[in-house]
């Protein structure tokens, strides 16, 4: 009977077929007409939204992947950490693709495709991390829904921002050091100490059942 693949190695490749999937949707862009000023803080935030929703079904989804044999040879905590940290690392990656495939379909203006772009990988990798942790320690619900909490609440700070500051004539992002700093910035802090503090207490937490790679 052949061996089953490392946890890693499917985890690799069933976030591939995430990436080419969601590129593939977010290509669609490109039949949807161009946004105008009017409706434009409106888009931006319901496409941020998608792509925090992205981020979180693929920690979901490769969550059945976690095992304690990755990176055999480190200690038990060490290993649960590596694995929770590339797992965060391949959902990100995949928020990032998808990222840029839909922000150049809407036809953003390129200060605020990056601009989404900063905002869904910094939210993405801090909901990821909640979400693993939490699972760890309470349980799927508990993952899920800390995982939800801190994906609204950044989500939320960086829409204060541009309801705040606006867009510039161009439709592109217009960067306020000062109003950074008021609405987006102090709760990023937050959600990353909170998402590193999550990860480290689920990572030492010692699980009543050691799980296994499912298909």
């Amino acid at each position: 009977m052949p061996q089953e693949p490392p946890g890693l190695e499917r985890s690799l490749g069933r976030a591939a077929r995430w990436a080419v999937v969601g590129a593939g949707v977010g290509a669609l862009g490109l039949l949807v007409p161009q946004v105008g000023p009017s409706g434009r803080e409106a888009f931006v935030l319901v496409h941020l939204v998608a792509l925090v929703a992205v981020g979180l079904a693929v920690t979901w989804d490769l969550d059945r992947f976690l095992a304690e044999s990755w990176f055999e040879g480190a200690t038990p905590v060490s290993r649960r950490f590596g694995a929770a940290a590339s797992q965060v690392a391949l959902a990100t990656g995949v928020v990032a693709l998808v990222t840029l495939a839909s922000s150049a379909a809407f036809r953003y203006d390129p200060s605020l495709q990056f601009l989404q772009l900063l905002s869904a990988l910094d939210i993405a990798w801090a909901a990821a991390a909640t979400m693993i942790g939490w699972t760890w320690l309470r349980g799927r619900g508990a993952g899920i829904a800390a995982g939800v909490a801190v994906g609204v609440f950044c989500t939320w700070s960086i829409w204060r921002y541009v309801d705040a500051v606006g867009f510039s004539a161009e439709g592109g992002w217009i960067v306020d050091g000062a109003a950074l700093w008021r609405f987006v910035l102090p709760y990023d802090m937050a959600a990353a100490v909170v998402a590193l503090l999550s990860l480290s207490a689920g990572a030492r937490h010692q699980p009543t059942e050691q799980r296994s790679p499912q298909s």
